[in-house]
């Protein structure tokens, strides 16, 4: 018998992000801990392309991107496509909440990050989460939804 962590439910991660350090430190944070990152774009179109071609378990979704697009048409698509959706962005978007899963308010630490995440592993898991990191933002209600 082998002990230890449980499997991931969240194992393979776009990154949906406009500012290259941003992106590139998200990047490196979340590989450094283990997740497959299969892409990292910043505009909708490459996202779109992304969501369509590639099996994915989690998007990181800024609101602003390079195309002038907006990280809420990535989400919609996203969960059209039954991918879950964490909105990583200045200010939460209102009336998003149907669209995503949570939101991170930049600016986050990698431990927040890697906590956020963490965090909705256990909201997929249990349907609750007890202490999200700060700056995380979820809704509960949308656990089960993607």
């Amino acid at each position: 018998m082998v002990f230890g962590k449980r499997a991931r439910k969240i194992q393979r991660i776009l990154i949906v992000e406009d500012e290259p350090l941003i992106a590139f430190d998200t990047e490196h944070v979340l590989t450094e801990a283990g997740y497959d990152v299969v892409g990292t774009v910043d505009s909708v179109e490459a996202a779109l392309e992304v969501i369509a071609s590639k099996k994915l378990d989690l998007a990181l979704v800024d609101l602003g991107l390079t195309d002038g697009g907006n990280g809420v048409e990535v989400a919609a698509a996203a969960r059209r496509a039954g991918l879950h959706v964490l909105f990583v962005t200045g200010r939460c978007p209102k009336g998003a909440e149907s669209l995503g899963i949570g939101c991170l308010e930049k600016p986050f630490t990698p431990k927040d990050l890697r906590g956020a995440i963490e965090a909705i592993e256990t909201l997929l898991s249990r349907g609750s989460v007890k202490k999200a990191p700060s700056g995380l933002r979820l809704y509960a209600d949308n656990a089960s939804a993607a």
